[in-house]
């Protein structure tokens, strides 16, 4: 299991130092959303075009990352960036809750909340490559929020959007 460990590690260092879609975008037409972990001080700005004129829908045609933080912050919001580009916004929702389910699942489990088994099926049929290299982090829980905040910040810009296209 040493080897797979040391996998996972060399692939989040690897985004951490080398980070992916690193820059900003021209607002508008990307929208610029921001997040910050008061815990530890983690920064996170996204720079999200979405294109709505494709026939899957809309699209995340392009995103860009800033901010500061701890290398587990930096290069989960590496990561994500690379996995939601050029995906649909429902192909990115459904990766934003598998992987926060990624994180859930030990949390739960910890907590007394059951065995994980509803949140493992929001994992069934999801492919998260590299992301699975983050998973180490839920033997640490305070750095759960650092792995998730990228997320988060995503999910709440894209659910923004969808109550403004409603109204």
């Amino acid at each position: 299991m040493a080897g797979l460990e040391d996998l996972y590690r060399e692939i989040i260092l690897d985004h951490y130092r080398s980070p992916r879609n690193r820059g900003e975008l021209p607002v508008p037409p990307a929208r610029k959303l921001e997040g910050f972990n008061p815990l530890c001080g983690d920064e996170i700005v996204l720079y999200v075009d979405v294109d709505g004129e494709t026939t899957e829908g809309a699209v995340i045609s392009d995103l860009r990352i800033g901010g500061q933080g701890c290398s587990i912050s930096q290069a989960s919001s590496s990561m994500m960036g690379a996995a939601v580009r050029g995906k649909s916004v429902a192909e990115a929702r459904k990766l934003i809750r598998a992987f926060k389910a990624l994180m859930s699942i030990h949390e739960s489990r910890l907590e007394g909340d059951g065995d994980g088994e509803d949140l493992a099926a929001e994992l069934k049929g999801v492919k998260l490559g590299d992301l699975e290299a983050l998973q180490g982090v839920v033997k640490f829980p305070v750095r759960i929020k650092c792995a998730t905040l990228a997320w988060n910040t995503l999910a709440q810009g894209l659910d923004e959007d969808a109550s403004e296209a409603a109204s």
